[in-house]
């Protein structure tokens, strides 16, 4: 069995009497994209949130390449490797792609003061950032404002930045949202191609691409794991099927 990356243990976090996260655990092992499912409501994002720091869980605990993180802050799961996308864009809009991805290669390196345009000319940020575009297919928008890429784009641009950080794990939040079909099938190749750098805990309502994509499937509903296992097994799951899809079996 591949090297567990990721290890979540009976996490629990509530909201007055709301049970957002009851019991989970789950596992992204090295390799692999592991799929995380569910209804609106589920709690799939305040899961992400508890994984990558923003939000702390009442109990449980959370181990990343065998070290409990559960006490660490966003800003140091970061510098550990985990490396997070996120729903909504945080780019910054009215600068060039290659600036936003050089900022995250400035903060890796713990170089984030220097000048504006000494850095501009320092092959020691634009190379990597450059080879980062050219990963996400992007080395031929390096110039442009981040406001004036399509959606799509964007939604690249924001792993480039992800990639700049070195990650040791992904977690991505819904990134085929708001993108049409060819944009869709173009990132699943590359979210594909990605888990040869690091594996993914993938949070995803296209079920085209969680079908793609996953090679284990967890399902979520009322913030409990309903089902977890490959997606031939996920498909056949009568639990899932009339809880997630809404059939009557």
């Amino acid at each position: 069995m591949a090297e567990t990356i990721l290890a979540i243990r009976n996490l629990r976090k509530s909201f007055g009497a709301l049970k957002a996260t009851d019991d989970v655990s789950l596992e992204l092992r090295a390799g692999e994209i592991h799929a995380l499912i569910g209804p609106n409501g589920a709690g799939k994002t305040t899961l992400i949130h508890q994984i990558a720091g923003a939000v702390k869980q009442d109990s449980g605990t959370i181990a990343f390449l065998g070290r409990d993180i559960g006490g660490l802050g966003v800003a140091e799961r970061a510098r550990l490797g985990l490396g997070r996308s996120f729903q909504v864009s945080s780019l910054a809009p009215e600068f060039s792609a290659l600036r936003n991805v050089m900022l995250a290669v400035q903060s890796q390196q713990g170089s984030s003061l220097r000048v504006f345009r000494r850095v501009m000319s320092d092959p020691t940020l634009t190379e990597p950032a450059l080879k980062m575009l050219e990963q996400v297919g992007l080395a031929g928008r390096a110039h442009v404002a981040a406001a004036e890429l399509s959606h799509g784009e964007r939604r690249r641009l924001e792993i480039a930045i992800t990639l700049a950080l070195c990650p040791k794990a992904f977690l991505f939040d819904e990134p085929m949202a708001g993108l049409g079909p060819e944009g869709s099938k173009s990132l699943i190749g590359l979210l594909s191609e990605l888990r040869r750098e690091a594996p993914i805990l993938l949070v995803e309502h296209d079920m085209d691409a969680v079908f793609a994509l996953a090679d284990r499937v967890s399902v979520l509903v009322y913030g409990r794991v309903i089902a977890s296992g490959s997606v031939s097994e996920i498909r056949s799951n009568t639990e899932v099927r009339r809880a997630y899809f809404g059939e009557h079996v």
